[in-house]
């Protein structure tokens, strides 16, 4: 069962003026409330450590996705600590700002967050904090990325990743430790046998894969669904479909060569391309953590990431081209040139992907693992409106940070090759996900 539903504590002393922090509080459950109708509240600033233990009471802890713990006014370590004892989810600190300067400290809501904070550092529990009033547009940013940032971490307790096949030969930035993947990030690994697929999915009946090429054709400018690779695409996007559904599989990472053009006779690019698309983002080349990545990115954006190399550097413009096979979800492609089938620039087998990506704001993102552990590469630029640079799927981005400078610091501390894109600007929430996983993280852009 996902957790759906934000706790918010609001705690007071009676030694201050409740009366100002009341103010407070019920602007910052209308703002709350309107972020999402799944918030738990009291109806008044809790007052002692028993009122809170009391109210916790009646709290199902598994529906909550994160507890806002607002020192409205000063209080001491025994709120949070009775907080963190019945509710596991992470904690966000806010300190509302001090009404008036001059005379009585009405609220030393600053102080009970300090305070606050320092408990759940001892703790070693997860936490973040905010200062500032409701109604303030860099708070409201704030909470709201937390929020997203937590909704992410979620999501990821729940994921599985369908590997299909094992990572080509060498490419050992593709595989993955298991174990340390489900305890660092809550990620699960189902394994298929890529082999049995190929001689499955050609076993199939036409009227089950010919929806498939229906699907296609929506959005694939002048795809011949009578080309043998065109049904070879369908039966086995069709299969894999049928075993993702069974296994409650939300992702995938699919060995793509030598074996689909050996054993299938056809590109595994389109496959990738649909599955993208229609929400289930699917890596080539085995690549987990590429997977993984794209997840991360849909999940903040609600729309399809792109996963490529960066294949080209052109210091004029300060700009790197990112490039794959074939691969790229259909609305991705330059709303000039649009979706168009293509064969694979090496193999010359359909039917894979060919265009050149839209403009537009991007970030780029790694989730990285090491010997040391988990890491993540935040990188943030403009995708330029250029001519599609080499055949397959490309696009040509525009960074933020100096291009050698990015170039050299990327290959000096040996991020993998395969990067995740899209089409947002969301690179506060991914340094917000590093700081709340405890994971290194890799920062180029401006800020």
């Amino acid at each position: 069962m996902p957790k759906t539903s934000i706790l918010y504590v609001p705690i007071g002393r009676k030694t201050f003026d409740l009366e100002a922090g009341e103010g407070q509080r019920k602007k910052s459950s209308e703002f709350l409330r309107g972020v999402t109708a799944n918030v738990i509240e009291p109806e008044e600033i809790i007052t002692s450590p028993d009122d809170l233990e009391a109210f916790l009471a009646n709290v199902n802890s598994e529906e909550v996705i994160a507890s806002i713990y607002q020192s409205v006014t000063f209080a001491d370590g025994e709120f949070v600590e009775a907080l963190i004892k019945e509710v596991e989810a992470p904690v966000i600190v806010w300190s509302v700002r001090e009404p008036s300067v001059g005379g009585r400290l009405r609220l030393n809501s600053l102080t009970g967050g300090n305070s606050t904070s320092h408990v759940l550092r001892c703790a070693n529990h997860p936490f973040s904090f905010v200062f500032g009033n409701a109604d303030e547009a860099q708070v409201q940013k704030r909470l709201k990325i937390q929020l997203k940032v937590q909704k992410v971490i979620e999501d990821l307790k729940g994921l599985t990743i369908g590997v299909i096949g094992e990572h080509p030969p060498g490419f050992f930035f593709s595989g993955t430790d298991e174990e340390a993947l489900q305890k660092q990030l809550g990620v699960t690994v189902k394994n298929f046998d890529l082999n049995k697929a190929f001689e499955e999915c050609v076993k199939l009946p036409r009227e089950k894969w010919e929806g498939a090429i229906e699907r296609a054709e929506q959005q694939v400018i002048g795809l011949n669904r009578n080309d043998e690779t065109v049904h070879r695409f369908a039966q086995f996007t069709t299969y894999v479909q049928e075993q993702i559904n069974e296994a409650d599989v939300s992702a995938l990472a699919i060995r793509c060569w030598p074996d689909f053009f050996n054993e299938l006779g056809a590109a595994a690019c389109s496959t990738l391309s649909q599955f993208t698309e229609d929400g289930v983002v699917s890596s080539c080349e085995s690549d987990i953590h590429g997977s993984v990545s794209m997840f991360i990115l849909q999940q903040l954006t609600g729309s399809a990431p792109y996963l490529g190399d960066m294949v080209h550097v052109n210091e004029a413009s300060n700009s790197v081209v990112f490039w794959h096979c074939g691969a790229g979800a259909y609305s991705l492609a330059h709303p000039d040139q649009g979706a168009r089938p293509g064969v694979h620039p090496n193999r010359k087998l359909g039917f894979t992907m060919e265009f050149g990506l839209k403009p537009g704001r991007v970030t780029m993102f790694r989730v990285g693992y090491t010997p040391e552990g988990y890491r993540l590469l935040v990188m943030r630029g403009n995708a330029l409106d250029t001519p599609q640079r080499f055949n397959g799927t490309s696009v040509e981005v525009e960074l933020e940070t100096e291009i050698n400078d990015t170039l050299y610091g990327l290959m000096e501390e040996g991020f993998e090759p395969h990067y995740a894109i899209i089409y947002d600007d969301v690179a506060d929430e991914l340094i917000e996900l590093g700081k709340q996983l405890g994971l290194e993280t890799t920062i180029y852009t401006k800020n």
